[in-house]
């Protein structure tokens, strides 16, 4: 809409923002008169006093920085991560460097997108990077699975992560006071079974069992947040409309 037209229309009872001029607050004045001037600062304030402050994100108020260690998600995918490595380095023949270096980069990217994520400022943006992490495992997904159809990773049927002494189960929970940090720091849970591990002894199985829990904890970390942000929207919504009625004029 022109700026001379959405001045005339403007009706100060009932203000709306939903057509605003292109480049509102910087719109070039030249040709209007001194009243559609006039006009136009009165609609600019009270446009600034009727705009609402953006409510923050409750699910990004945090106060261990690090607070993502403790999710079973990370922890998971800090596992994989190790695994990954593990098995492409020692098992992976050495003509394969560009499937190695994929892998490894879509395991790291897993992990590190759910730790940005987390210091983002807003539910949407931790949305955002928690997308990137469930792309980047399921690329990977599709890797392990040619990775057996080629013959590099043996089919086990059976064989899991509990036969290597690794339990998903310890290390979930915020409020738990359960294990946090990386698995290969001494007194983590997982710190010993790692130690020991044989990259032989890793399996498609193994390597799937972890790919579809991590991708289950994912979905239901982004159901949560998803909740969160619609609640969060509508809080705002209340708010703005809030503030409209208080500027509307009196009848």
């Amino acid at each position: 809409m022109k700026l001379k037209e959405f001045i005339r229309q403007f009706n100060f009872n009932k203000p709306s923002w939903s057509d605003l001029p292109e480049g509102f607050l910087e719109c070039d004045l030249t040709g209007l008169t001194s009243a559609e001037i006039g006009k136009f600062m009165a609609i600019r304030n009270l446009w600034e006093l009727s705009k609402p402050q953006k409510i923050k994100a409750r699910s990004r108020v945090w106060q261990d920085p690090k607070g993502y260690q403790y999710l079973g998600v990370w922890q998971n995918a800090a596992l994989l991560r190790i695994l990954v490595r593990v098995w492409t380095k020692g098992v992976l023949p050495r003509g394969e460097f560009r499937l190695k270096a994929q892998m490894d980069d879509e395991a790291r990217s897993v992990k590190r997108n759910i730790e940005e994520g987390w210091k983002r400022p807003t539910t949407s943006e931790y949305l955002q990077f928690l997308g990137y992490s469930q792309a980047s495992l399921e690329e990977l997904r599709g890797d392990v699975r040619d990775c057996k159809t080629d013959g590099f990773l043996p089919s086990r049927p059976g064989s899991s992560l509990g036969d290597k002494g690794f339990n998903l189960r310890v290390v979930k929970g915020i409020d738990k006071g359960m294990a946090k940090g990386e698995p290969t720091e001494p007194g983590h849970p997982y710190f010993q079974p790692l130690k020991t591990l044989n990259p032989q002894t890793l399996t498609y199985e193994i390597f799937m069992e972890l790919i579809n829990k991590t991708d289950w904890l994912l979905r239901k970390l982004v159901e949560s947040l998803e909740k969160k942000l619609h609640q969060e929207q509508k809080s705002y919504q209340i708010e703005q409309a809030r503030i409209k009625d208080k500027f509307r004029s009196p009848k």
